[in-house]
């Protein structure tokens, strides 16, 4: 049926009804235990979501309240289902997925970060993402060593 049959709400329903897929990662859904858990709990809250829009009775308003939960569900489906856990390291010698590291910059700055997935990196809460640059440069690194990221220097000055 073609736009100019139906009512126009429907023409504006339907452009807010068919978002677009949260963008897939092509890294590795590299994820640690608590990023995994949190993963199958938005995964959760996105069909409690969707199942509550599903029962709303005007046609137009289900199709809005339930487009962003039916997007979230594609995404976290496909990220719990693609998710590989890694285990914690068993070693704090060197920077590894799921290290907390300590490393002060050139300006003083001292900074603490678990190198963590990428749905579960939030640098304000002190996790980021292992496909960060900051995060590529330090894997692998021990204490004592100073890297480069950009036009400044970071020393590791610890691993836990």
């Amino acid at each position: 049926m073609a736009v100019a049959f139906t009512k126009e709400e429907s023409f504006e329903t339907a452009s807010e009804t068919l978002l677009p897929d949260r963008p897939i990662s092509p890294h590795p859904n590299f994820v640690t235990e608590a990023g995994l858990r949190a993963l199958e709990l938005q995964l959760q809250q996105a069909r409690e979501a969707y199942d509550g829009a599903s029962t709303i009775e005007d046609v137009n308003e289900r199709r809005r309240q339930s487009a962003n939960p039916l997007r979230d569900l594609r995404y976290f489906s496909e990220r719990v289902r693609t998710a590989q856990l890694v285990p914690d390291p068993t070693s704090t010698d060197t920077v590894a997925f799921g290290s907390t590291v300590t490393f002060s910059r050139d300006d003083g700055r001292v900074q603490t970060y678990r190198i963590v997935g990428e749905d579960e990196a939030d640098p304000k809460a002190g996790s980021m993402s292992f496909v960060s640059p900051v995060a590529g440069t330090l894997r692998g690194k021990a204490v004592g060593d100073i890297v480069s990221v950009g036009d400044q220097e970071l020393e590791i000055i610890a691993i836990s």
